[in-house]
């Protein structure tokens, strides 16, 4: 009997590596003579770098870059396999964990890291990037990423704006006269793990602003100051992204990719799957067992274990998916080829236990799901 293992990493928890590795001793412990293939993904966010170059058998780079608050970080990418395509997180250098708590506020946050690292890509001699969007600190529309390839952002005055989406309501012009010209024969597939238009009540600012420090007044601060951009941008370049599914994505840095770069966007799932080679992996399988740190109503709008679901179904296989937390709306998934879902926690725990006991919980669930599964084996 195949199982498949594919999870999302267990964000601030364990790695993807780690959660495929906790669930395969799970599913051994009940059915010892199993044939368990792991297959750890991610969706653009957290873990897309490390899914795709041990995947490929690549290699792993680090970069010293500004954080979202200016603040340097070292920031981890990769190339992969074929040695000529990078693969970049926009969480490793502009990620919401990389902001203290008492310091998150994306009025000022800032993508600059990210498109340093799309530099040190192009410095590198790479003109084939892979950028994964998830786990945005930043409300800036991408505009902090296109100031370190070149983009002026100037006021009325044509003084240049500071760092952060705040800052955009006062945008008058945009300079687009030092853009790097290596961008222009570029090839940039962008990893996006949601559909958010860039405004309005399912944009960047509503949806996601909250999440990262955002207040009501912020909000609609932040959507405002969005909406100046998308029409200065759309001017400057010629794109009329705004609307887009994903321009809303990791703070409207997606709009910005599309603006500022010959991007493409795409589910961030689907491309980790493919170079993954999951498909082949699914044909014939007994059960996919596949996971994330917490499932919502989100997650059917395009995460990870949705995407696994995806390629099972029409494989006919089924698919289990152990969550760490279960949250309103986590029974939408089930209209998406996931089959059942289990939360990890057994009992009501502090969430510092859940996250330092992350591994040792996945472990213990994934045989209660073995021995449920063998129960129904027995059943039929």
């Amino acid at each position: 009997m195949r199982i498949v293992v594919a999870p999302d990493s267990y964000k601030g928890s364990v790695s993807a590596i780690g959660v495929a590795d906790a669930i395969e001793r799970g599913i051994l412990a009940v059915f010892p003579e199993a044939e368990v293939r792991k297959v750890p993904i991610a969706d653009g966010g957290e873990g897309t770098v490390e899914a795709l170059v041990s995947a490929t058998r690549g290699r792993f780079f680090r970069t010293q870059v500004p954080g979202p608050l200016g603040e340097p970080v070292t920031a981890t990418w990769g190339v992969l396999g074929d040695g000529v395509t990078a693969v970049i997180e926009m969480a490793a250098a502009s990620g919401l964990p990389l902001v203290p708590r008492d310091r998150r506020d994306p009025r000022v946050t800032s993508t600059a890291g990210t498109g340093h690292l799309i530099k040190a890509a192009l410095d590198a001699g790479l003109d084939k990037l892979v950028i994964g969007i998830g786990g945005s600190a930043t409300n800036d529309g991408g505009t902090g990423m296109a100031r370190a390839l070149g983009v002026r952002f100037l006021d009325a005055e044509g003084r240049p704006l500071p760092e952060g989406g705040g800052a955009l309501a006062r945008l008058k012009t945009i300079d687009l006269s030092g853009l790097d010209p290596r961008l222009a024969t570029a090839s940039i597939l962008v990893a996006c793990d949601v559909d958010n238009p860039l405004c309005g009540p399912r944009g960047a600012s509503a949806i996601y602003g909250p999440q990262k420090g955002a207040g009501p007044e912020a909000v609609q601060e932040l959507d405002h100051a969005l909406g100046v951009l998308a029409r200065v941008a759309a001017a400057a370049t010629g794109r009329d992204v705004a609307l887009r599914p994903g321009a809303g994505a990791a703070g409207g840095l997606g709009a910005g990719l599309m603006w500022f770069t010959p991007a493409l966007l795409r589910p961030g799932v689907e491309i980790v799957l493919e170079a993954t080679g999951f498909e082949d992996l699914v044909k014939g399988a007994a059960l996919v067992i596949t996971g994330e740190g917490r499932t919502d109503a989100q997650t059917a709008m395009g995460k990870a274990p949705v995407g696994v679901a995806a390629v099972a179904r029409r494989h006919r296989v089924p698919v289990v998916c152990l969550s760490g937390g279960l949250i309103e709306g986590a029974d939408d998934v089930l209209a998406h080829g996931i089959d059942a879902v289990a939360s990890i926690v057994p009992a009501p725990m502090a969430l510092e236990d859940c996250i330092s006991q992350g591994a040792a919980l996945l472990e213990a669930a994934a045989a209660r799901v073995c021995r449920l599964v063998k129960v129904g084996m027995a059943i039929r």
